[in-house]
């Protein structure tokens, strides 16, 4: 283990909701796999991704290489300082992929899984995407995406974000994910309001107080976001499983 992966490892209990919720639910998948050895995971947009961190599996990260404009500002995509210290800092790093997922190059049914994180919304031909994704699974492997709620939160108005492309409803993200996969579950995750919004303020030694009030808020954040699978409003994001 690194000291960057140590480090990661002794935080994520107080880390915000959303976060510890996608790790858990990765680690689940993975343990309850039936094939034999360890997994290979494709980890699509995972260029800085935390969800990956020390899970058992061999996780590839895929990603667009960061361009001037909108995906510069907004940190998107591989930089030459991430590809240059990425493999250095996690030990379950087998490969790295630059490329496009709607163009993709990679085999079909070459990885046992995908975990594609706040990352769907941001695509403009996501019909493809999704066809992409689930040709490079290899049968019985999953899917494991999130979103922002679009049954809730609207991208509209001054808080737009520039690169979303669209929110989707749950309806929506079913459908599309049913055109691909056997098997769907798509389910709401995370209570909004302040305590969710507080704690997804960064952590400084230089402000102890406020991380106090961020680790405080993300523990409260966590229990209230429980049982929220099937309510629609005042939750932040879509949780979404294909199965092969």
């Amino acid at each position: 283990m690194t000291n960057y992966e140590f480090m990661r490892w002794t935080t994520f209990s107080i880390m915000p909701t959303h976060l510890v919720t996608v790790r858990n639910d990765i680690k689940r998948l993975i343990k309850s796999y039936k094939k034999l050895g360890k997994m290979s995971v494709l980890d699509v947009g995972g260029r800085k991704s935390p969800y990956t961190i020390n899970v058992p599996a061999n996780i590839t990260l895929l990603d667009v290489p960061q361009e001037s404009g909108t995906r510069e500002e907004l940190n998107l995509g591989f930089t030459d300082d991430i590809l240059a210290t990425i493999q250095k800092k996690r030990t379950n790093i087998k490969d790295v992929v630059i490329e496009d997922m709607t163009k993709s190059t990679l085999e079909d049914a070459s990885y046992d899984a995908v975990v594609c994180i706040e990352v769907i919304e941001h695509v403009e031909e996501d019909d493809v995407f999704v066809k992409n994704i689930s040709k490079v699974i290899d049968k019985g492997g999953w899917a494991y995406f999130t979103t922002p709620n679009g049954d809730y939160i609207k991208n509209e108005g001054p808080d737009k974000n520039p690169d979303h492309v669209r929110h989707y409803t749950r309806a929506e993200l079913e459908a599309l994910l049913k055109k691909y996969f056997d098997n769907v579950d798509v389910h709401y995750g995370v209570k909004t309001g302040k305590y969710r919004v507080q704690g997804l303020k960064s952590f400084s030694l230089n402000k102890p107080f406020g991380t106090l009030k961020s680790i405080y808020s993300n523990i409260i954040n966590r229990f209230q976001s429980r049982g929220v699978e099937n309510t629609s409003q005042e939750t932040a994001h879509l949780i979404a499983i294909g199965y092969k």
